[in-house]
C-alpha cells in the first residue's frame, strides 16, 4: 500500500490565493496605469485678491487628489473599501468595521503586503501593497461627499485624529501611505500632481484661513 502523504497549507495563503483568484475575473473598473496630470502651483492662485476665496480655490485645487479613486477608495462612505477606477466594492467582499486593518480571519495583510506586487498571466496587473495599509478611520469617509463637506471633515480635530493645521501638512506631505497614491502599481492611475504639491497646496489653504468651498 502506498501511503499519501498529506501537505498542510496555512489558512492564510488558501485565503490570499481565493482573494487573488476572485480579483482576476471581470476588471471593468481598472484602467492602464495613468498620469493624472498637474496640480497648480500655489502662485496659480496669486491673482485671488479675495483671502477667503483663495483659500476655498485652493482646496478646490487639491481636492482633485482627495477625491481620485486611489485616495477615495479607501475612505469609502461604509466600513467596505472600493477599488478600481470605478470604485467598485472590493473584491473579496471586506468589512472593517471591527479594525481598519480587516476583519479577523482575513485582514487586509492577507493579500496586501508591504509593496505593490505585480501579477504574471493576469488582466489584474498587480496587487496594491504598503507597510501601513489600511482602511481610513470610520471618522474621514468621506465618498460621496461634495468637496466642501470633505474640507469640513479635514480640518475637524474631532474626526481628523485631533490633527492641527500643520499636522494635516505633515500628513499629507510626508505620509508613507498617502504617498502610495502616486506609486499604485501597474494597472492604475494616479492622481494629479505629486504628494510635494499636495502638501504646498495644503499649507497655503491652512495659511489662508482654511476656508472651505459652499
Amino acid at each position: 500500500m502506498v501511503k499519501k502523504r498529506i501537505v498542510a497549507v496555512p489558512l492564510a495563503a488558501i485565503l490570499g490565493t481565493a482573494a487573488i483568484a476572485a480579483l482576476v475575473g471581470p476588471l471593468n473598473g481598472y484602467a492602464e496605469t495613468s498620469d493624472g496630470g498637474a496640480l497648480k502651483a500655489v502662485s496659480d492662485f496669486d491673482a485671488i485678491a479675495d483671502t477667503s476665496a483663495r483659500s476655498k480655490a485652493i482646496f478646490k485645487e487639491a481636492s482633485r487628489v482627495l477625491t481620485h479613486p486611489r485616495c477615495i477608495n479607501c475612505h469609502p462612505a461604509t466600513r467596505s473599501p472600493t477599488q478600481g477606477e470605478d470604485k467598485h466594492p472590493h473584491v473579496p467582499l471586506m468589512n472593517a468595521s471591527q479594525s481598519p486593518l480587516g476583519p479577523a480571519g482575513l485582514a487586509c495583510s492577507t493579500c496586501h503586503g508591504a509593496e505593490n506586487r505585480p501579477i504574471v498571466g493576469s488582466r489584474l496587473k498587480s496587487i496594491p501593497g504598503n507597510a501601513h495599509w489600511s482602511l481610513a478611520p470610520a471618522s474621514m469617509a468621506w465618498q460621496g461627499l461634495t468637496v466642501g463637506e470633505i474640507c469640513r471633515q479635514v480640518k475637524d480635530t474631532s474626526r481628523n485624529g485631533n490633527r492641527s493645521h500643520a499636522d494635516l501638512v505633515r500628513h499629507m506631505g510626508e505620509d508613507h501611505l498617502v504617498g502610495w497614491a502616486w506609486h499604485p502599481g501597474a494597472g492604475r492611475s494616479t492622481p494629479p500632481g505629486s504628494q510635494e504639491a499636495l502638501a504646498a497646496l495644503i499649507a497655503a489653504w491652512t495659511n489662508t484661513g482654511a476656508e472651505c468651498p459652499d
